[in-house]
């Protein structure tokens, strides 16, 4: 049951990936389409222009062709009529309009001019009567008007009406005498005025359609095969396309992948740090101010009953004195993990009780100002800033060898800037520093997050100083109807 199971989940999976393909794609997917729809579009579209162009112009060539072909054969049967009209000129020219003679005469030597397997002279009496066919003798001695082709089309009338115009071409179906089907005939026919007759000779261009037919289906060969290999290059453009995609897909993610994990390590060993620095300042801090005060209150337990309350009393003092002390260092931890003055007054009292603070504690001269502009960074914004603030002046303390620290925090029309100065050693080069740098890189992501730019300006050297300058873009201040209201000002009677 268990194989069947699975042989049928995974034929339910193959239509859902291939919706999920079409219809929900992913990042790569969008690229390689991005890359893969202009190139197929772009092999269409050069596949039909050539084969278009290709197109007409053997179309003209064929054209070309095809006119130069029966120029030629109109030529040729303007000879033979001029050779016969020339065989009985003699005859025509002295003769009467009714000698009956001349006219046997004439008839005679026309129907003798024979040629080829199909060439011949025919002639109709302007009333429409055949009277040299030598070929086709079933036709002699008949009235043909109004005889027309299998299409439709007149032919003894229109041959006798060119005739009267002096002479012309034709061109019609006619029978062939050596294969009794139809054929395309291009006939070129003159008049003799005197005795109302209509002369002429005609010539099949069957050969002449066969080739152009066959020049039309070379081009259309040579079209498809041009298709065909642009089709090729198309193909083989796509794969290399879809090959190097997905080398690079699988390049990306692996690279993704490998970062991944190194943040996923970043973020183990910023919470280790965090919590190692929570431990040490418990186990150093108030576990040994608690101790004290355990050991003030033993003292002091001890005394109650003794005639001399004057040590229990200073005991419980001491106790009290420790225990208030360990209150304030639990809110000093408290702070450095979430000052709540954030929170309750915003980034410019949080800030300045940081510098107070930090001031107090390191006796380092701290300055900070600020300029109004109503609290109008976001929620994201104040503890990116603050926490940004923190690391500072942390690595002031520890590294900078620093005496004054300012600290700027302004709004503009294009957002918001933090400026940090101190006026220590300066930042060694990136070649000759020592750790991780997990603090600068710490703000770096911080600030990124927020599609914000961080600068950091050092040299080396006694008194150069350090700079990081913060700058938050325009998006992360509220209107000034959704910034928080009835916030408290700070020291400056300003809030941010």
């Amino acid at each position: 049951m268990l194989p069947f199971d699975s042989l049928s989940r995974s034929r339910n999976d193959s239509p859902m990936r291939l919706t999920n393909f079409l219809f929900r794609p992913t990042y790569a997917q969008k690229l390689s389409m991005l890359a893969t729809f202009p190139l197929i579009l772009a092999g269409v579209a050069i596949a039909m222009v050539v084969a278009v162009q290709s197109r007409n112009l053997a179309e003209r060539e064929i054209q070309a062709l095809e006119h130069q072909l029966i120029e030629a054969k109109k030529a040729e049967l303007r000879n033979y009529v001029t050779q016969a009209r020339n065989s009985f000129s003699h005859i025509y020219g002295r003769a009467a309009p009714n000698d009956d003679i001349a006219k046997e005469q004439v008839t005679q030597i026309l129907s003798a001019m024979i040629y080829g397997k199909d060439g011949f002279f025919f002639v109709y009496d302007y009333t429409g009567t055949n009277l040299v066919s030598p070929r086709q003798t079933r036709y002699i001695g008949r009235n043909w008007s109004g005889l027309t082709d299998s299409t439709g089309t007149p032919v003894v009338d229109e041959l006798i009406n060119l005739a009267r115009g002096g002479a012309g071409w034709h061109s019609f179906l006619w029978e062939k005498t050596s294969t009794g089907e139809e054929a395309q005939m291009v006939a070129y026919v003159v008049g003799l005025q005197d005795w109302q007759w209509a002369v002429g000779t005609g010539v099949f261009i069957d050969d002449v359609l066969s080739t152009v037919a066959a020049a039309r289906a070379d081009v259309e060969t040579r079209v498809r095969r041009t298709f065909f290999s642009i089709g090729g290059i198309t193909l083989s453009a796509l794969i290399v396309v879809f090959a190097s995609g997905m080398v690079l897909n699988i390049r990306e993610r692996r690279l993704a992948d490998a970062k991944l994990k190194q943040l996923t390590q970043r973020v183990f060993d910023a919470q280790e740090e965090e919590r190692g620095r929570v431990a040490r300042e418990l186990h150093d801090g108030i576990s040994q101010i608690l101790v004290g005060v355990r050991y003030a209150l033993d003292v002091a337990r001890r005394r109650v009953g003794h005639p001399d309350q004057t040590h229990a009393e200073t005991a419980l003092n001491r106790g009290i004195e420790n225990l208030g002390t360990a209150i304030i260092e639990v809110r000093r931890i408290s702070r450095d993990l979430r000052p709540g003055v954030l929170d309750d007054l915003g980034l410019g009292p949080a800030l300045k009780a940081l510098t107070d603070d930090f001031a107090q504690r390191t006796g380092i001269d701290t300055k900070f100002s600020t300029v109004v502009f109503r609290n109008r960074l976001d929620q994201n914004s104040k503890i990116a800033l603050y926490r940004i603030a923190q690391e500072a002046l942390t690595n002031i303390e520890r590294h900078a060898n620093a005496s004054c620290v300012t600290i700027d925090l302004r709004g503009h029309t294009k957002g918001a800037t933090m400026t940090i100065k101190d006026d220590g050693c300066g930042l060694p080069p990136s070649n000759a520093r020592v750790g991780s740098g997990i603090g600068l890189r710490n703000m770096q992501e911080r600030i990124e997050q927020l599609d914000g730019t961080l600068r950091l300006l050092s040299s080396r050297g006694a008194n150069s100083g350090t700079t990081i300058e913060v700058r938050l873009p325009l998006s992360h201040l509220l209107p000034p109807g959704e910034a928080t209201l009835g916030t408290a000002p700070n020291v400056t009677g300003q809030s941010v």
